[in-house]
């Protein structure tokens, strides 16, 4: 669990001015640039690893490592902060899924994400996330992160290439290649059950 910090300042974490303060090691500045990213950094992790506490724990460490190397992040570089910490979070994500292969249960936690609103997840949308993470889980790493990178996270194919370390155009084919093998894996779905047909 993230420790509590007190309450965070109401400007914008990614203004050159407060990334100064996170720079100066700023315990309001960096708890304001928790709450502001903590959902996407949960959501991409998930994404690729499947819901448990191993997540959560990989998102502290995320952060961590951010606030241990804020003091070399160039904000006059080409990355944002938040495709930096994005950067973070795909490679402790990718070091876990060489690690093991997570399972990922049916009845997984659906607060596993922070959300100021928990919908309604009925069994047809549960087992519907369920067979999207399982599908999610067996693609093969790079096609993995440059999927996320890109349906979950929104960013373009030179942020996702400057993420991964590789070209746009390798990153081009490895989303359209994952996308080719999770229409493959979830043929068989049916919207009406559930189940296979």
């Amino acid at each position: 669990m993230m420790v509590p910090m007190p309450e965070p300042s109401e400007r914008d974490a990614s203004s050159h001015g407060d990334v100064d303060r996170l720079r100066s090691r700023d315990p309001l500045a960096f708890h304001a640039f928790v709450v502001k990213h903590q959902r996407a950094v949960f959501a991409l992790l998930s994404r690729m690893l499947g819901r448990g506490a191993h997540v959560e724990d990989l998102a502290q460490e995320t952060f961590l490592r951010a606030h241990r190397a804020l003091p070399t992040f160039d904000p006059n570089g080409p990355a944002k902060v938040s495709t930096w910490l994005l950067t973070i979070a795909t490679r402790l994500a990718l070091d876990e899924r060489k690690r093991r292969r997570p399972e990922i249960a049916a009845d997984a936690d659906p607060e596993a994400i922070p959300a100021q609103d928990t919908p309604f997840h009925d069994r047809q949308r549960t087992e519907l996330r369920v067979a999207l993470e399982a599908a999610a889980r067996d693609l093969p790493d790079d096609q993995c992160a440059a999927l996320v990178l890109s349906e979950v996270q929104g960013l373009t194919l030179a942020e996702i290439a400057m993420v991964l370390g590789v070209p746009e155009g390798t990153v081009k084919t490895r989303v359209f290649r994952a996308r080719e093998k999770m229409k493959d894996s979830l043929r068989a779905w049916n919207p009406t059950t559930g189940r296979e047909p």
